[in-house]
């Protein structure tokens, strides 16, 4: 089967062999053959400053290109201070820019946080609601993914040790295919 929709993938850290990293590769594993998952890299963007719209940075009109081609949006996130990422929230803002034009409108999205202890990047899951809300993400609301002790259930070479975990995240997939062919504009 050919995949029908396009899916931009957000990673929250920055790290290249994290955890988030590990968790983007197993969500584009788990997933129906109906998505294609790319993942969207936003540590080179330079910070947002309206000052510089007229002669945007070639990162932020790439990340602008990237968002207008995905047919939906998917956020793997840890919690940074009970709250978003520096960087994401950074693609967040010059994805929502120039006023008028953004780039983010219209596109389902859905959110997995998680951390190593045991709340699962509740916060943050919570806050990158708010801030989708803005910019008119239509955020899948169940099922919702906090996973906590994450360093459990994937180990380092990116791979589940947990089947439960495992089944549940491909249901999350399956679910979130379903929410695109459901809210996509």
């Amino acid at each position: 089967m050919t995949a029908s929709h396009k899916v931009a993938l957000f990673p929250g850290s920055l790290r290249r062999h994290g955890m988030t990293r590990r968790l983007g590769r197993i969500l584009a594993e788990l997933a129906p053959p109906t998505l294609a998952i790319e993942t969207v890299e936003i540590g080179g963007l330079p910070l947002y400053d309206a000052d510089l719209e007229a002669a945007a940075p070639s990162a932020w009109l790439d990340l602008r290109r990237q968002l207008q081609g995905a047919d939906a949006v998917l956020f793997v996130t840890p919690e940074h201070n009970r709250s978003i990422p520096a960087a994401l929230k950074n693609a967040i803002d010059v994805g929502s820019r120039p006023y008028g034009e953004n780039s983010w409108a219209g596109k389902p999205g859905a959110i997995v946080s998680f951390s190593t202890g045991a709340m699962g990047g509740f916060g943050v899951n919570h806050h990158l609601r708010q801030c989708l809300v803005f910019v008119d993400v239509p955020t899948m609301q169940q099922p919702e993914v906090y996973l906590g002790n994450a360093d459990a259930v994937i180990d380092e070479r990116g791979r589940m040790v947990s089947e439960s975990a495992e089944d549940f995240l491909r249901q999350f997939m399956t679910a979130f295919a379903d929410w695109i062919s459901l809210t996509r504009r």
